[in-house]
C-alpha cells in the first residue's frame, strides 16, 4: 500500500500518475503481476493500525508492505514504482540501491519540504516548519 497526503495537490497529483502507470500493460492493477496494490489518501485510513501518526504521513509518502513493514520517502516510492511496467521497475530498483539511494533520501526531504512550491500544489502542500 502507499500512503500520500490527500489534501496536497502535488501528491495527489503524483499518486495519480503512480496509479494510472501502474493500470498500464505489465502494470500490478492491469493484472501483472498477480496482487492487489492499494494508493490511499492517509486521510482515509486507520493511521494507528498501520502503526503510523498524522506527523509521519504529513512529512513523506509511506509504502507498507504486506506484513506491515513501513518504508519512507524515497524508499516508499522506490517500493511503489517496483510495482509497475516497464520501465518503472528498473527505476524503482536504482532508486533502491547505493550510491543513487543515498542521494535520492535528501532530495526527497527537499521536495516534500518545498512541495507546496511545486506544480498541481496547494497551501495544503505547506509542511509546518
Amino acid at each position: 500500500m502507499l500512503i500520500y497526503d490527500g489534501d496536497c495537490g502535488f501528491c495527489t497529483t503524483s499518486a495519480s500518475w503512480l496509479m494510472r502507470i501502474m493500470s498500464a500493460p505489465g502494470g500490478v492493477l492491469n493484472g501483472e503481476p498477480d496482487g492487489q496494490v492499494v494508493v490511499a489518501p492517509w486521510q482515509s485510513l486507520d493511521l494507528a493500525a498501520l502503526n503510523l501518526t498524522v506527523d509521519d504521513v504529513t512529512t513523506a509518502a509511506y509504502w507498507v508492505d504486506p506484513d506491515g513493514t513501513l518504508f519512507r520517502g524515497h524508499d516508499a516510492i522506490a517500493k511503489s514504482l517496483k510495482f509497475t511496467g516497464m520501465p518503472w521497475v528498473v527505476a524503482g530498483t536504482i532508486l533502491a540501491a547505493p550510491p543513487v539511494s543515498w542521494l535520492a533520501a535528501p532530495v526527497y526531504s527537499l521536495v516534500a519540504k518545498y512541495r507546496y512550491r511545486l506544480p498541481g500544489s496547494t497551501d495544503a502542500c505547506k509542511i509546518p516548519q
